[in-house]
């Protein structure tokens, strides 16, 4: 039983973090261009639509799809960096209370 918790949690843990390289990789693909073309704006944004539409979108309408990508992204990164740390909190539990089952 040990085992096979292990090889779930650290098939998980594999698999979530080859996902989440790749959406990073995505991220700064698309991080890239906005660069080139100096779009900024802050962390707050990326929480706050309204003020995402108001002040950046207005701004640069010509790179809507861009920035719209680049967001969901980065929010699919913040989630699975989340998941990330819980798996490595399950591990790290699952070592510490069942080190005697090997």
């Amino acid at each position: 039983m040990f085992v096979l918790l292990i090889s779930i949690v650290i098939s998980l843990f594999v698999a979530m973090l080859f996902l989440n390289v790749y959406f990073r990789v995505k991220v700064f693909k698309v991080y890239k261009v906005l660069v080139q073309n100096k779009i900024q704006f802050d962390a707050s944004h990326f929480f706050d639509k309204k003020k995402m539409e108001n002040e950046v979108m207005a701004k640069h309408p010509e790179h809507r799809g861009e920035i719209e990508t680049f967001v969901r992204h980065m929010r699919y990164s913040i989630s699975m960096a989340t998941v990330l740390i819980a798996l490595i909190t399950m591990f790290g539990a699952i070592l510490m209370y069942y080190r005697h089952g090997i």
